[in-house]
């Protein structure tokens, strides 16, 4: 399976592909204007591929701020959004507001998973604490099984940083063609998010 039907059947597993496409995007790379965080060609071995920016038409949604996307050698997606949700966001991931906002999510993944043709829907019933570098997230590991017979797997992680949220996600998927595992991904982590965070 080539990379570019990889990327894009993992994406639609979580929801990532479906509004994205119809927002501004720039393949150019950039730095977050509300937490300065730089999101240059390279980052921790991973490429970037585009940013898509919500504030501006069609979604006129500045609360959704923008997503950065990237790819791995291996093949994987690492998709990190930095929002603020219209409010101040306390540093860290135990703070109420994490903790509201990873509920959020969890139940946006939930839905846009059951719309999506996938079944087998699986995840933890808690989430856990990831920590990459000096930073430590909200996290959660959660599957689906596609239409093509592939097990689809994405981690989500959030957190607190420079009054917004930072939301990141890597996705990888497992098939006769297409063999990868939370260890990839977590080594893909391991090297992508101290870079970011640097």
């Amino acid at each position: 399976m080539s990379r570019i039907l990889v990327a894009a059947a993992v994406a639609l597993a979580v929801g990532s592909i479906g509004t994205a496409w119809a927002q501004t995007q720039s393949t150019t790379p950039t730095t977050d204007a509300g937490t300065k965080l730089n999101f240059p060609a390279t980052l921790g071995g991973a490429s970037f591929e585009r940013v898509v920016n919500y504030a501006g038409p069609p979604a006129n949604r500045p609360d959704l701020g923008s997503s950065y996307f990237y790819s791995t050698p291996q093949k994987m997606v690492i998709m990190v959004q930095v929002f603020d949700g219209g409010r101040r966001v306390p540093p860290g991931s135990a703070s109420p507001v994490v903790i509201a906002e990873f509920g959020n999510e969890l139940e946006s993944v939930g839905q846009q998973i059951q719309g999506s043709g996938y079944t087998n829907f699986q995840r933890p019933s808690v989430p856990s604490s990831c920590t990459y570098g000096s930073v430590t997230f909200r996290c959660i590991t959660y599957s689906a099984v596609s239409q093509s017979n592939m097990r689809v797997f994405s981690k989500l992680l959030l957190t607190g940083y420079q009054g917004h949220f930072v939301k990141i996600r890597i996705e990888w998927g497992q098939s006769p063609l297409l063999q990868q595992t939370g260890a990839d991904a977590d080594a893909a982590l391991q090297a992508f998010i101290p870079a970011l965070f640097r």
